[in-house]
């Protein structure tokens, strides 16, 4: 079949088949098709969609492009998590050992942050000696032994995705929902998983900005995962703030491990219990969701989840002190705090611009080359709906470049941020709506 009869069948907004999508894919990779070509079909599914059949098909198809893991030595109902990025975002390093420790096995393959979201794969190297890549006998034989391990995705995990979210990228056909849907949902299927729990972000600190798109991506993704079998959740959440009060990788650590002593702020605590109760119930531990979420609650209170990361960095080739002492982890060598210029109640935190300034310290990536200081980042000392004086901390700056300048750039950007208002706020709900196959259930 000739490639420009697919684009064109496209083009006209017909439906193509397997077989085309297959071609297609493998055509790309294979470096048959060209750029300009792909460019061209990108486009046409930009202004024409797919079907649900048509874009689980390029789902697989991009999975099947690279190394695809086999988990089905290790007994169980393998079950993974996806976030679709945000700021402050630690849940992996919570939800991993928090399901381990129900019973369900958790075989993670996660990236490195870049742009203004972490990645889970830095902020587990802010451990000393943890090991994020080990050989594939060795990720299936920890998670057969302590029933979780947390390593960095193979160089060939799908690369089709890898190659045409690069075009994507400079063809402005990067916000299109099939796409999209399809680019997670190939890791996820190739990473080997039963199940799968994805936390969709909405707000200025996600990738989706409206509630009404985060929803469609978020029923797009079940859909795939309803069509190849594997039983998908997605739980729509607010990152118009950033989750929790820690930004950066050592930060994050720290806060991780105070929400498994169950001493984490409220907003990561809750999300962790809604998305582990997900976890756990889709794993068979539970019959109904309460149920799930009774036992998270107990897994939390009892230590055992605590006592499981430890468990994963240790077999992982780290201190497992650092569940019991977070001075272990990197520390920066300069505290700044930001202080507020006038009285008011934070009405707003613009998440995306504070992922930014962190980034801007040294926590992030601005290109896939650059270096990380594991120690820098920021801690929040208020959230939408606190109050605040005139020359309250509003947050604080873990740096280690002490240049006058640079701090009173950080300082102020840090404080522009935060918006001020005089009158009563109402707090936006941390939940929207969670998506199964059978619809969309809205919480709020």
């Amino acid at each position: 079949m000739r490639t420009v009869d697919i684009i064109q069948k496209k083009r006209d907004g017909k439906p193509l088949t397997t077989q085309e999508i297959e071609a297609l894919i493998q055509g790309y990779v294979s470096g048959e098709i060209p750029d300009y070509q792909m460019s061209a079909w990108a486009m046409a599914v930009y202004f024409n969609g797919m079907t649900a059949a048509e874009t689980a098909d390029l789902t697989l198809a991009m999975a099947r492009s690279g190394d695809q893991a086999d988990l089905s030595s290790i007994p169980g109902v393998k079950v993974d998590k996806h976030s679709t990025g945000g700021v402050g975002d630690t849940t992996t390093l919570i939800l991993a050992p928090l399901a381990a420790a129900a019973g369900v096995p958790v075989a993670k393959m996660s990236g490195r942050g870049l742009g203004h979201t972490g990645g889970t794969i830095d902020k587990l190297e802010a451990i000393e000696g943890f090991k994020v890549e080990l050989t594939k006998e060795q990720f299936l034989e920890q998670v057969k032994s302590i029933g979780v391990s947390v390593i960095s995705q193979s160089g060939n995990i799908t690369p089709a995705d890898k190659k045409l979210y690069g075009l994507r990228d400079v063809t402005a056909t990067v916000d299109s929902i099939p796409l999209i849907a399809s680019s997670i949902m190939s890791k996820k299927i190739a990473s080997g998983a039963d199940a799968i729990v994805l936390d969709v972000k909405t707000g200025s600190g996600a990738f989706m900005k409206s509630l009404e798109d985060s929803i469609k991506l978020a029923q797009a993704m079940v859909e795939i995962g309803d069509q190849v079998g594997r039983e998908t959740v997605a739980v729509i959440t607010n990152m118009d703030e950033p989750l929790g009060l820690a930004i950066g990788n050592a930060l994050e650590v720290r806060e991780a491990i105070d929400t498994l002593r169950g001493e984490g702020p409220d907003d990561l605590t809750e999300l962790c219990l809604v998305l582990g109760a997900h976890m756990l119930q889709l794993g068979g531990k539970a019959a109904s969701y309460s149920e799930a979420r009774s036992l998270a609650e107990e897994l939390l209170r009892s230590g055992a989840a605590l006592g499981k990361l430890r468990e994963l960095i240790a077999a992982q080739g780290g201190n497992p002190e650092v569940a019991d002492r977070v001075e272990l982890l990197p520390s920066a060598a300069y505290q700044v705090p930001v202080q507020a210029l006038e009285d008011g109640t934070v009405s707003h935190i613009d998440a995306e611009a504070l992922g930014i300034t962190a980034m801007m310290l040294g926590a992030g990536r601005a290109t896939k080359e650059d270096h990380i200081d594991l120690a820098v980042g920021i801690v929040l000392s208020k959230k939408v709906g606190d109050r605040v004086s005139a020359g309250e901390t509003l947050a604080e700056l873990y740096m280690n470049r002490n240049e006058p300048m640079f701090t009173e750039d950080m300082t102020q950007r840090t404080r522009s941020v935060f918006t001020l208002s005089q009158g009563e706020v109402v707090k936006a709900p941390l939940i929207y709506a969670v998506v199964t196959k059978d619809g969309v259930q809205m919480l709020q």
